[in-house]
């Protein structure tokens, strides 16, 4: 009696145990890829997942792939450009599982491989540009690795969603050239300001000229403002030649009476 109730006991305790091992949980953002007795299980809704799911203990053998966004950071590479100018390139690869059954099965480590894979791809495609272009047009390079990659992952089942160069790490030499570079631009644009005002300027006067030879009495009411200003500015007495065609209006009303 005493056997067959411990026994019973034993029994009990292998089936909560194998129940134990049997029941899994997946979260919302995973998903299970099942391999039963070494092959993939394929489900009519694909990989098991998410909630309550169903392991057999010592048959199946399952793995967990996240399906989250990953930002993948992608380590200083030393990059020679098309211009024969080495520099040192960081980017940052945002990508997702889209596919869990191919991550798992045609890559032997996808994470790894999207990793090395984004590395050399930033290598081939910065060496194809020049420096002026990586410096100024990043959107474009973005776009251009972003799709490479994309194309190749494709196969693993994984989705490269952007990939953006963060930073531009260049010789001291060339950070001064480039210095001395945008000092001479900033110069150039300064006297063509300058030279631009000095033509609206010179363009004024020539007007103004015009206008004051056609009417002779603008030129006599300027003269008069001009000696109000130099009054107003300084406090000591100023001798200032009045012009004679100034007074010709009052000679000609004097002659006329």
């Amino acid at each position: 009696m005493m056997f067959s109730f411990n026994f019973m006991i034993v029994v009990v305790s292998l089936v909560l145990l194998l129940l134990m091992m049997s029941i899994k949980i997946i979260k919302e953002y995973e998903r299970a890829v099942v391999f039963r007795l070494g092959r993939l299980l394929v489900v009519p809704k694909g990989p098991k997942g998410p909630g309550l799911i169903i392991i057999i203990p010592f048959i199946d053998k399952w793995l967990k792939v996240n399906l989250r966004l990953i930002a993948l950071d992608v380590p200083p590479q030393d990059v020679i450009t098309r211009d024969n100018v080495s520099v040192k390139v960081s980017a940052v690869l945002y990508f997702r599982v889209i596919e869990p059954n191919r991550a798992i099965t045609e890559v032997d480590d996808y994470f790894y491989a999207t990793s090395q894979l984004a590395q050399t791809t930033l290598r081939s495609i910065l060496g194809m540009v020049e420096l002026d272009d990586l410096l100024s047009n990043r959107e474009r390079i973005n776009d251009e690795l972003q799709k490479v990659l994309d194309t190749q992952t494709e196969f693993w089942g994984i989705k490269v969603s952007a990939v953006e160069v963060k930073n531009v790490d260049l010789p001291q030499e060339m950070q001064r050239a480039i210095a001395k570079q945008a000092e001479a631009e900033r110069e150039r644009r300064a006297k063509v300001i300058n030279a631009e005002g000095e033509f609206q300027a010179a363009a004024k006067m020539v007007e103004a000229a015009k206008l004051m030879e056609e009417h002779p009495v603008a030129l006599q009411l300027r003269y008069l403002q001009t000696l109000r200003e130099v009054a107003t500015e300084n406090n000591s007495t100023t001798l200032f030649p009045i012009p004679i065609d100034l007074m010709e209006a009052f000679y000609n009303r004097n002659k006329n009476k």
